[in-house]
């Protein structure tokens, strides 16, 4: 795993945004459109802010979620509302956001409507930031679930699984380890020292569905950004 560690939160950011924005200008330069996917939560706040200042064709990119939670978009759990008031301003305001929530009751009916939406991005997904949850989870594949090996089975062939976390409120709807492994680029952006903890104890193990994170340290070359 490639470790880019930083002194502070600030100093992460600006940086990161700025390689980030390298790459969805690669991405743009050669497919003509470029896409990102984000995580939640209070650890990209700062980030997003930096992106949304920085200079880009954004009106070219197509923003979308590692997972959401299946409430309203008005809502304060909501990763999309998140997004909206943190990423999509300024600069990035043009950006093409596509959500994951759809008007059905359940998630698993909005299965077929969701997994359309994401197929209208562009694609391989350009840059996919990840988080990590204490348990070890990764976008909404929990290892309370009785959809986790749904989620991380690689001849699914499909994109999203809804979940439901017995450790967590709120059903979900999440990218499949396949779907977040389509991704050219993908980070683990934490910070403070107990995440780091957390993710050794990901490098130390094995069993994945203990720690849904480490299916994806696995299979792929991630990057990690860190910062107290």
């Amino acid at each position: 795993m490639k470790r880019s560690e930083y002194t502070s939160t600030e100093v992460l950011n600006q940086d990161f945004a700025s390689r980030i924005v390298k790459m969805l200008k690669e991405g743009i330069d050669t497919k003509g459109r470029a896409s990102l996917l984000v995580s939640g939560g209070r650890t990209p706040m700062g980030l997003f802010a930096a992106l949304s200042q920085s200079e880009l064709a954004w009106d070219k990119v197509d923003i979308s979620l590692a997972d959401e939670r299946w409430v309203e978009s008005t809502d304060a759990a909501s990763n999309e509302k998140l997004v909206r008031e943190n990423l999509l301003q300024n600069n990035a305001a043009v950006a093409n956001f596509v959500g994951m929530k759809t008007a059905h009751a359940d998630a698993n009916d909005g299965l077929e409507e969701c997994t359309a939406r994401i197929n209208s991005m562009s694609q391989p997904f350009d840059v996919l930031i990840l988080g990590m949850g204490e348990d070890g989870h990764t976008a909404s594949l929990f290892p309370c679930s009785t959809q986790l090996a749904a989620g991380l089975d690689m001849q699914s062939g499909n994109i999203l699984v809804a979940v439901t976390p017995t450790s967590a409120p709120n059903q979900r709807m999440s990218l499949t380890l396949p779907a977040l492994l389509s991704s050219k680029n993908i980070f683990l952006h934490l910070t403070g020292d107990s995440k780091k903890a957390v993710l050794q104890s990901a490098l130390d193990g094995e069993d994945e569905t203990a720690m849904p994170i480490r299916a994806v340290l696995n299979r792929a070359d991630v990057e990690l950004v860190w910062a107290p």
